[in-house]
C-alpha cells in the first residue's frame, strides 16, 4: 500500500469513529437560514379601487383654498353685471385662466359686450372692442409700422389686440383676410409685424361674438379659426324675475363700469400654475379620449374633435376641479366640459344638418353614449 493510500484510509477510519456533534442552536440557525432563502408564496393583494384623487403632497390645500376663492369671486363679481348667466360666466373666467379663447354664440341684446368688459373689470386688465366690419383691414386689429419723421425711424403703432381683454365684436362680419389677423395673436400670443414679433399682454384673452341671425352680408368662420377657440358658449335670456330686477335699474347705462377689480393679472397667472398642478388619473385620460374618438366614429359627423380639444378639455377640467377645492379631477367635470368644449369643433354631416341637429346635441348624444369610468 503507497503512503497516499494509507493516508487515506487514516483518515476514512478517523471519519468513522468521531462522534457525532448535536448543536441544537447552530442547528436552528442553519435551518432558519435555509427557510429564509425559499420564502413561502406571497398572498396575493387585492386589487385597488378605481379612484381618481392626487396624492397627498400634489398640491397643497391653501392654494387650492385661494384658488377657489379668486375664483368664486371673480365670477360673483362679474354676476353683477350679467344676471342669471352663470355657466357662461364660470366658463368665461375659466378660458382666461387656461389661457384659451371664448366665442359667443347669441341673438343680439343679451349681453355680450356687458359680459366681455365685466372680465375685464374684474380683474384690473386693459380691455378692447374690435367692432368687425367688411371694410376692417388687419392692420387695423394687429397695428402698423410707420414712419416718424421727427425721430426719423420706423415706429411700431400697436393696434386694439394689444390688450388683456379683447372683444371681438360680430367677427363673422368681417373679411377672412381680416379673421385671419387673429389667428396667430390667438395661437402664438404675438404678433409679427414687418418681421418683428411683438408680444402681447399676460393674461391674453379674446372674447368674440357672432349672431345666429342675419346671416346677409357675413362670413363664415372657417374651421381652423374656430378650432382656436377654447370654448364657445350661448349666453341665454334671463328668467322673468331677473329681467325685471332689471328693468328697475333701467337708467343704468354701463353696468360693467360700476364694479371694481377683486383680482389682477398677476393673480390670474398664479391661478393657472395652480391648476395646471392638478392630478388627472389615467382613467380620466381615458375617458377623454373615448369620447374624442367616438366623436370621430359618429355617424353624424364628418370631422370630428382633434388633439388640440383634447389638450383644451383637458386643461379645462383641472382649473373646474381647482374652482371645486379639488386637487384631482373628476369625471364630472369632464362631462360638465365637454359640450362647450368640443361641441364647436364638430364637422356635422350633410344629413345631420338636414334633420336639424345641432352640433351641441349631437356632442350630448356622444357624451351620453361613453361610459363613464367607476360607474
Amino acid at each position: 500500500m503507497t503512503s497516499d493510500n494509507r493516508q487515506s484510509a487514516i483518515d476514512e477510519s478517523t471519519i468513522l469513529r468521531r462522534p457525532a456533534r448535536r448543536d441544537v442552536g447552530r442547528s436552528t440557525d442553519i435551518d432558519a437560514t435555509c427557510l429564509s432563502a425559499f420564502p413561502s408564496p406571497a398572498k396575493p393583494k387585492p386589487e385597488p379601487a378605481l379612484s381618481h384623487s392626487a396624492p397627498a403632497d400634489r398640491q397643497s390645500d391653501n392654494a387650492i383654498a385661494g384658488f377657489r376663492d379668486t375664483f368664486n369671486a371673480i365670477v360673483s363679481n362679474m354676476a353683477q353685471v350679467v344676471v342669471d348667466s352663470p355657466d357662461p360666466i364660470r366658463l368665461c373666467v375659466t378660458a382666461m385662466i387656461v389661457g384659451g379663447h371664448v366665442l359667443l354664440e347669441d341673438n343680439p341684446g343679451t349681453g355680450k359686450t356687458q359680459l366681455a368688459r365685466a372680465l375685464a373689470q374684474s380683474i384690473d386688465a386693459s380691455f378692447k372692442r374690435i367692432q368687425f366690419t367688411p371694410d376692417l383691414l388687419p392692420s387695423d386689429v394687429v397695428g402698423i409700422t410707420f414712419y416718424d419723421q421727427r425721430s426719423g425711424e420706423f415706429t411700431f403703432r400697436p393696434g386694439p389686440v394689444f390688450a388683456s381683454i379683447v372683444l371681438a365684436d360680430e367677427i363673422n362680419r368681417a373679411s377672412p383676410k381680416t379673421q385671419s389677423a387673429l389667428l396667430e395673436v390667438m395661437e402664438e400670443q404675438h404678433v409679427t409685424v414687418d418681421g418683428v414679433e411683438h408680444a402681447v399682454p399676460q393674461p391674453f384673452t379674446v372674447i368674440a361674438t357672432q349672431n345666429p341671425v342675419e346671416q346677409a352680408g357675413t362670413y363664415a368662420l372657417p374651421e381652423a379659426q374656430m378650432d382656436r377657440f377654447l370654448i364657445a358658449t350661448p349666453i341665454g335670456y334671463p328668467s322673468r324675475n331677473q329681467s325685471i330686477s332689471i328693468l328697475r335699474e333701467a337708467n343704468v347705462n354701463d353696468r360693467a363700469s360700476a364694479i371694481g377689480s377683486v383680482a389682477s393679472g398677476r393673480d390670474v397667472l398664479d391661478m393657472r400654475g395652480i391648476a395646471e398642478s392638478v392630478h388627472i388619473s389615467d382613467s380620466i385620460y381615458e375617458y377623454i379620449m373615448r369620447i374624442v374618438e367616438q366623436t370621430r366614429a359618429s355617424e353624424f359627423v364628418n370631422v370630428g374633435v382633434s388633439m388640440r380639444g383634447a389638450l383644451a378639455l383637458t386643461r379645462c377640467t383641472q382649473v373646474w376641479a381647482a374652482a371645486d377645492s379639488r386637487t384631482y379631477v373628476i369625471p364630472d367635470d369632464v362631462k360638465a366640459l365637454a359640450v362647450p368644449v368640443l361641441a364647436h369643433r364638430l364637422m356635422l354631416t350633410p344629413d345631420a344638418m338636414f334633420a336639424g341637429r345641432t352640433q351641441r346635441d349631437v356632442m350630448a348624444s356622444i357624451l351620453a353614449d361613453v361610459p363613464v369610468p367607476g360607474a
